[in-house]
């Protein structure tokens, strides 16, 4: 019988002092283990299993933490965390109190940089690297981990492209499995394609023009080759490439074959690999369904619409659309700038162009929606997905900040729907012609209305542009909802002790704001409540203040949404609940008001 290497391992330090004979064994046993836990308690796979050889080549060759190792994302990172004294800890993976799904340095001195979106290692790397140079540390290494769904974003050939005119010792290594959470897209995943296939000259090497060390590719999944090669590459000067060519799902039959499905299973049969269905009868659908069979329906009836991703047509459910008019729909990969301002070019030629995006990632383009889109008064139409607590994927991904990073441009429409229907409505309203561009935002998860797909799909109603809405008469107390937290605002009142007292009014529009609505609240309610599901500082709620202000309102307000902290991982639920927007929490508020 073998012997269990992966429990006499704590850190970097222990694995050293393994002969290279047993790093199979501890590969195999650390796909276990990470197999093991995550098929209980869910997160991110297919990434991981990928690297497993290359992350215990890279703590074996090198010296970490003193060397400097920077993933690129994260997803990639849980074999790392566990052999980087956080292997006890492990199976508290992204749970709320437990450690994060990506590097974190707050979390530990083997975390480098902070990183849960993409393309941000080798300009950090780099950073690194000249800051070691200027403190006369040269034998420092610095390693920058990629993937070739991210190298393709702009801001990873901004590091390639300084780091070439350095003498930096920086080493890329790029992990090309052809997929980052969709299948790779574009002209380099070709060129990469063609490299692997031997297609390509060495002298035709885009890598080695931008003047670096070129090597590979090679085999990710050789443990052998692997820790040859990065010792001979750790005694080379300045920056490095090697180009190592990986299966995501490595290990793991299902995940590797289904590699998009597999990213992220949710609980599954560690023993057989089957992800384990919940029953889906009569739960209403995912918002994002929601968005894309909409989209899919209007694309049909209207030869002007186009609908852009990048690099989430999975996650956003634009996948319909390019399966079924491929024409009109198109992922532009890990490039949320060239997404926003290839949707301002298609919009001066009169396309009605959807460009869906996580709210979390727009952040990444913000100067494209100001300088490209809201200056040109170009009428995009902003999907932003995943808005307001996420969950488990923590302080990066929780898309928070988007009523308050687009409230301050001007000519911007925003609207956060209340439920399904609403959302479906503010989608056919924006394609029959918008003189300004709009920022639909709607949360990751699953809506309110059960079936709504097979009683309410496809009858479409136009709103107006701004108008809120009276969903509950009261008599003390306003409480003015923005989007899907409303939904929580409607089940507190029914359950708090004098619900009579307690109006509710959401809007859907923060800008503009509905002035009438609001004149009419704050001369008639003693006291108002806002609550958003985004960040109070400058969020929906401070829009009412400012009103109030300008209209010399005495009311008194309170702001209720995210508190001006970065929040970490856990259920939906959870954080709600940490930011006192959770029902309990509500029911609490409004009862005491009406005492």
């Amino acid at each position: 019988m073998k012997s269990d290497l992966l429990s006499n391992i704590y850190n970097p330090a222990d694995l050293r002092l393994l002969d290279e004979t047993q790093l199979p064994q501890l590969a195999k046993e650390l796909r276990d283990f990470i197999i093991d836990i995550v098929s209980v308690k869910e997160g991110h796979l297919g990434a991981s299993l990928g690297v497993i050889e290359l992350t215990i080549a890279l703590h074996y060759v090198f010296n970490t933490p003193e060397d400097l190792l920077v993933w690129d994302v994260g997803h990639q990172a849980y074999g790392h965390k566990i052999l980087t004294e956080r292997r006890e800890i492990f199976h508290t993976n992204r749970q709320i109190d437990g450690i994060s799904g990506f590097p974190k340095r707050s979390e530990s001195i083997y975390d480098t940089f902070g990183v849960g979106h993409s393309s941000t290692s080798i300009s950090a790397a780099l950073g690194m690297a000249i800051a070691s140079k200027l403190k006369g540390d040269t034998d420092k290494q610095h390693i920058a981990v990629i993937g070739d769904a991210s190298i393709a974003s702009g801001m990873a050939f901004e590091g390639l492209n300084h780091a070439g005119v350095t003498d930096a010792n920086v080493l890329v290594i790029l992990n090309d499995n052809a997929i980052g959470i969709d299948p790779s897209v574009g002209a380099l995943k070709k060129y990469l394609t063609a490299v692997k296939n031997g297609k390509n000259p060495k002298q035709n090497n885009i890598i080695k023009s931008l003047n670096f060390d070129y090597s590979g590719p090679i085999d990710g999944h050789d443990l052998p080759a692997l820790i040859k090669e990065l010792n001979r590459l750790k005694k080379i000067k300045g920056p490095k490439f090697l180009h190592i060519v990986t299966t995501k799902g490595k290990g793991l039959q299902q995940a590797e074959e289904n590699q998009v499905k597999y990213h992220a299973p949710g609980k599954f049969d560690a023993s057989t690999g089957e992800i384990l269905l919940k029953s889906e009868e009569n739960l209403p659908p995912k918002y994002q369904d929601v968005f894309g069979l909409t989209i899919l329906d209007l694309a049909r009836k209207n030869k002007n619409i186009i609908g852009i991703t990048p690099a989430m047509p999975s996650g956003s459910s634009l996948k319909f659309m390019m399966d079924e008019i491929p024409e009109r729909a198109f992922d532009v990969g890990i490039a949320e700038q060239h997404a926003v301002t290839l949707a301002a070019g298609m919009t001066t030629q009169g396309m009605i162009v959807y460009c869906t995006i996580y709210s979390t990632f727009l952040q990444r383009a913000y100067d494209q929606v100001i300088h490209d889109v809201a200056l040109q008064d170009l009428p995009v139409i902003f999907c932003l997905d995943r808005a307001g607590l996420v969950g488990e994927d923590g302080a990066t991904h929780h898309g928070i900040f988007d009523i308050v990073y687009l409230r301050a441009i001007p000519n911007m429409i925003i609207c956060a729907p209340i439920n399904e229907i609403a959302l479906q409505n503010i989608l056919y309203t924006a394609q029959l012609g918008l003189n300004h561009p709009i920022a639909i935002r709607y949360p990751r998860g699953r809506g309110v209305i059960p079936n709504w797909e097979v009683e309410n799909f496809g009858h479409y109603e136009k709103i107006i542009i701004g108008q809120a809405n009276c969903l509950k008469q009261g008599t003390k107390t306003a409480v003015l909802s923005t989007g899907t937290i409303g939904n929580n605002v409607t089940l507190a009142i029914n359950q708090c002790s004098n619900p009579e007292t307690i109006a509710h009014f959401d809007f859907p529009f923060i800008k503009p704001l509905d002035s009438n609505t609001l004149h009419f609240i704050f001369s008639n309610f003693e006291r108002i409540i806002t609550i958003e599901d985004g960040t109070i500082n400058g969020g929906f709620g401070s829009a009412i203040l400012e009103f109030a202000a300008a209209n010399n309102f005495k009311n008194k307000i309170e702001v209720l949404g995210i508190p001006d902290v970065f929040i970490e991982h856990g259920t939906v639920s959870q954080l709600q609940q940490l930011c006192k927007i959770d029902v309990k929490s509500l029911i609490n508020l409004f009862s005491n008001e009406t005492k």
